[in-house]
């Protein structure tokens, strides 16, 4: 464009090259253009590379075709990969893509690689959507009409042995972090209500229905004195101890199971024990079990917040 301006202003060709600093004949190529198309012909026409072998409608069906998941396709395990992907788009479309440009196609349809969530295949997905739809609503309002506090009950297990993250170091010097190989590890029983509120139980052997007791009375004393504690259906909430025990209460505790294999009811399995071990304690190192209970390590569990 500039070479046609200064050839409309009297310049020469070769006074046009010396200027701009390309060769006579380019200038000469860009001027016979010009004559021929007009400015336009002046202007890049990148190559737009080769068509798509899938219409826009095959490229569509392909989440569809992905839905049905891999074991349709005979491919062992639930987990879609690249490869797998380009299998399926022969199989379907009799089009062979490398991988790689199978990753660019599915960025397109707004597929992208994730950490999936494990779920137990005993799981009983009607009734823990009926419980999430029916039953949970109806706590709540059950436990504002007897003035009850809404506890969620858990219990996990922290061991010396730190959540590693990644850290910067000088380039070929892998970081070593120490740390005391052993098994030990603090139980912790914990209470979460929906405003958020956090009480815990921590004991260094394992628990048992004497410690659910414990944690019990414990939530009577510092929660409130009419409680509706919501949990799993772990061994040491059934034993007959702590069943008795609640008996003894006179309606003071009222006991609610969630729906077996279903973890994700519980707003301490992904929310509570992964944000204190993999954010507040991540690359805590603990030499003994007495520096885990401390201010700096446990007491963290303060900053862990309940359902909304």
């Amino acid at each position: 464009m500039r070479a046609l301006s200064l050839k409309h202003g009297g310049w020469s060709q070769r006074a046009i090259a010396d200027a701009l600093g390309v060769s006579e004949p380019a200038v000469s190529q860009w001027l016979t253009a010009a004559r021929r198309g007009g400015p336009n012909a002046l202007r890049s026409h990148p190559n737009p590379g080769r068509d798509c072998r899938l219409t826009m409608q095959q490229q569509w069906l392909i989440p569809e075709f992905l839905w049905h998941g891999p074991e349709a396709y005979g491919f062992r395990g639930q987990v879609w990969t690249c490869a797998r992907i380009a299998r399926v788009i022969q199989e379907e479309f009799g089009v062979r893509y490398y991988k790689d440009h199978v990753g660019r196609l599915l960025k397109e349809l707004q597929w992208t690689p994730q950490m999936p969530i494990r779920r137990a295949i005993q799981r009983n997905e009607s009734a823990i959507q009926r419980w999430r739809a029916e039953v949970w609503p109806e706590l709540r309002k059950r436990a504002w009409r007897e003035r009850r506090v809404l506890v969620f009950e858990d219990e996990s297990g922290f061991y010396l042995l730190p959540g590693l993250v990644r850290t910067y170091a000088p380039e070929g010097r892998t970081p070593i972090v120490h740390e005391k190989q052993t098994r030990d590890h603090l139980s912790v029983m914990g209470g979460m209500t929906p405003e958020g509120k956090v009480f815990t139980l921590v004991r260094q052997d394992s628990l048992n229905g004497l410690h659910v007791i414990e944690f019990l009375m414990h939530l009577l004393d510092v929660a409130g004195q009419r409680l509706l504690v919501i949990w799993d259906g772990s061994p040491i909430h059934r034993r007959a101890e702590v069943g008795d025990f609640v008996a003894g209460t006179r309606g003071k505790i009222r006991l609610e199971a969630l729906p077996g294999y279903a973890p994700d009811l519980n707003p301490w399995d992904e929310g509570g024990w992964n944000h204190l071990k993999h954010v507040q304690l991540r690359n805590v190192v603990c030499r003994d079990l007495e520096s885990c209970t401390s201010s700096s390590t446990l007491q963290s569990v303060a900053c862990v917040r309940g359902p909304n």
